[in-house]
């Protein structure tokens, strides 16, 4: 899938390369969860994922780029389900943007896309997790109009 799309004057949104993957796990890890969780000086794991999710239609990477930079990202992945009535669900994950651009819209810009996206790809609702601890980050969802309608839960595995 060939896409560029200006999401606001200063950046656009295009699908991630493989030569992006250093700065995705930068922003992954610019935050105090991301600090605990995500190892920037081992790429090789990040590599194979993204390798795995680039080739899996049912999933897009994108960057949001601005002066030739990765400033922001996100994860769109289609779920069908029996449920609903055999819909279709957008699963959003790891929207992050660089600190440098937070608050600017960029944030908003990309979940927009990633909603919009979805309903193109025929998904019925689009959900999203975000951790128990990211109250900004639940206060950014609702105003883009997602609601707090169900509890997560998550079982760690051992690698």
């Amino acid at each position: 899938m060939d896409l560029s799309v200006a999401l606001t004057p200063a950046a656009t949104l295009r699908r991630a390369r493989a030569d992006d993957v250093p700065a995705l796990v930068g922003l992954l890890a610019d935050d105090p969860l991301g600090r605990t969780r995500e190892s920037p000086t081992d790429l090789a794991p990040y590599r194979r994922a993204f390798a795995e999710v680039d080739a899996d239609p049912a999933h897009l990477l994108v960057v949001a780029e601005a002066e030739h930079m990765v400033v922001g990202t996100l994860q769109l992945s289609v779920l069908t389900s029996l449920s609903r009535g055999g819909a279709r669900r957008g699963q959003v994950e790891a929207v992050r943007v660089h600190r440098d651009h937070r608050g600017s819209g960029l944030g908003s810009a990309l979940v927009r896309w990633a909603v919009e996206e979805a309903a193109g790809r025929g998904c019925a609702l689009v959900q999203l997790t975000n951790d128990a601890q990211r109250a900004d980050a639940h206060r950014f969802y609702e105003r883009l109009g997602f609601r707090a309608s169900h509890t997560g839960f998550k079982l760690e595995l051992p690698r």
